[in-house]
């Protein structure tokens, strides 16, 4: 076989089970994936109708909380590629959703504001995010989601590759 070939793996730790042994509805990562693509599916419909994808509905709901952040910022909170939120940015704009402003400290940074527009946007998108929300915590108490909270914001930490 060419050396170019063979495919190098780092060795597993001794005594940690390999995913099959753990099973993916065992495996975190797995079900976060199945939770957001659940989660975004239950929102499709009410997004589609106000003229939103999920990169759009991820960057009002973050400029809804922190309207004025740099595309790149933006790009972390809304949790999606530099790329594809610049592509999205540039039909919210063309939709009236967001503008567009330089930076007063730094004329080659672009920072985003939600407009009017926008936030009726997001409003009307809420209730349908308000009730995904509920429904996935149905049955769980606020304890147990505050512990759930602070567990995901350790996780959160332990992963971050952004200060932010």
């Amino acid at each position: 076989m060419n050396e170019e070939n063979v495919v190098t793996q780092e060795p597993q730790a001794a005594g940690t089970p390999r995913l099959g042994e753990i099973g993916l509805e065992n495996f975190p990562p797995y079900l976060m994936n199945r939770i957001m693509g659940r989660y975004n599916a239950s929102l499709r419909e009410e997004m589609a109708a106000l003229g939103l994808t999920t990169p759009k509905m991820r960057t009002l709901a973050v400029l809804s909380v922190m309207d004025g952040l740099l595309i790149r910022e933006l790009a972390v909170y809304a949790v999606v590629e530099q790329s594809t939120l610049s592509r999205s940015l540039d039909k919210m704009e063309k939709e009236g959703l967001i503008s567009r402003c330089p930076d007063p400290d730094d004329s080659r940074a672009t920072r985003i504001y939600m407009t009017p527009r926008g936030r009726e946007t997001q409003e009307k998108l809420w209730p349908h995010i308000a009730a995904a929300y509920a429904q996935m915590f149905k049955g769980i108490s606020e304890e147990e989601q505050r512990q759930f909270v602070a567990t995901l914001q350790t996780i959160l930490r332990n992963v971050r590759v952004h200060q932010i």
